[in-house]
């Protein structure tokens, strides 16, 4: 099994008033992280919607831990937990300096263009073999 590295700085676009990161913002830095690894593997959003399919998010758990800060460096990594014939279970972490900030535990789906659900395209199971936990 391998892990997805992703590393995002933080910026102060993303602080809330007391100058830590707004809690949605995790949400966009994982959304960024797994898209990357989808791309990496061969199927990001424009070769999967040339296959016919598209990948939604169905169910998320998000915990916080801490607190990241300005310019902080965020390490993203992500691993593919288990996939089904069209859903898949993902898991993420942030770490701030080797401390663990936010994790994100998620369910998503396959679907065809319509929306309809769909199996995974040819291939992708194969291709992300490498980050199943």
């Amino acid at each position: 099994m391998s892990v997805h590295h992703t590393t995002v700085i933080v910026r102060f676009s993303d602080l809330d008033p007391w100058g830590h990161v707004n809690h949605a913002r995790y949400l966009s830095y994982f959304e960024s992280a797994r898209i990357e690894l989808l791309h990496e593997i061969g199927f990001g959003i424009m070769e999967m919607a040339a296959a016919g399919r598209q990948i939604v998010l169905v169910e998320m758990t998000v915990r916080y831990h801490a607190a990241s800060n300005l310019h902080d460096p965020l390490d993203i990594t992500t691993r593919v937990g288990s996939m089904r014939r069209a859903t898949s279970h993902w898991h993420q972490e942030a770490h701030s300096d080797g401390a663990l900030v936010a994790t994100l535990d998620l369910r998503s789906a396959f679907t065809d263009l319509t929306g309809r659900p769909a199996r995974p395209p040819d291939g992708f199971v194969e291709a992300a073999q490498a980050h199943l936990a």
